[in-house]
């Protein structure tokens, strides 16, 4: 009898044992490690020949050529001054609502206007907005090269760039009527990868982060030309303007 009783006793107190172990809370250790078998590994970075990452991405403000969605003028050729203050926002720490960009966007056409320019401006002129609204100074680079933007990323500067907007159609049907002939975005990424730049397309709401590829991009890339006809945009200078902080 005695040899029963401590039988069921021994397995009462098993039982018991296992079940505290069964019901028993993780601990915040146990949860860290099951969410580390969780989460997927991302693709790590590193460098190519040159010494450059081999992506890289600027969390620049998305600023859109026509924020309150008017494409009346002078909305629907805003996309060079859009495009400027892209960089003047990230350098000033400015997480800008669709309202202010309004008001930064009326302060360029005021001064374009005073100007006696038109609605369309090159580089140059862009330049000297920079200087004389934001007293920021820049740099036009002539025949960009891939590395020469990658280099500039890396540095934190995003890049202006002007461009044949019928050839970047070819890569983003968002544009209405076969893309504008002369248009301007930011480049702020890029992403060896896919062979990829990563920009700021202010001319359509999906502009946000979008790719084009090396090879596109670079070979949309023409300034206003001297005709001052946008139909003639090819025979526009290949160069990109650089803000500097």
């Amino acid at each position: 009898m005695k040899l029963k009783i401590g039988i069921i006793l021994l397995l009462v107190l098993i039982s018991a044992y296992l079940g505290t172990k069964i019901f028993q809370k993780p601990t915040v250790q146990t949860k860290i490690e099951q969410i580390k078998q969780e989460i997927v590994p991302t693709k790590p970075i590193h460098l190519d020949s040159t010494g450059l990452p081999n992506r890289y991405l600027i969390e620049a403000p998305f600023v859109e050529q026509a924020p309150k969605k008017d494409w009346s003028q002078p909305w629907q050729d805003a996309c060079e001054e859009a495009a400027l203050l892209t960089p003047y926002y990230y350098y000033s720490s400015i997480t800008p609502s669709s309202d202010q960009i309004v008001q930064d966007l009326t302060k360029i056409f005021d001064y374009e206007n005073s100007q006696g320019w038109s609605h369309d401006v090159n580089l140059e002129q862009m330049q000297q907005i920079a200087q004389d609204l934001w007293g920021l100074s820049s740099e036009i680079i002539q025949n960009p090269t891939v590395d020469q933007i990658k280099e500039r990323i890396t540095n934190n500067q995003p890049i202006v760039v002007p461009a044949n907007g019928k050839t970047l159609f070819k890569e983003n049907k968002h544009f209405k009527a076969g893309g504008p002939w002369y248009h301007n975005l930011v480049i702020i990424g890029f992403d060896d990868d896919q062979k990829k730049f990563i920009v700021h397309d202010v001319g359509t709401q999906f502009g946000a982060k979008f790719k084009y590829s090396y090879s596109l991009l670079l070979k949309s890339i023409h300034d206003f030309p001297s005709t001052l006809n946008k139909e003639d945009i090819d025979q526009g200078d290949q160069k990109v303007l650089v803000l500097l902080k």
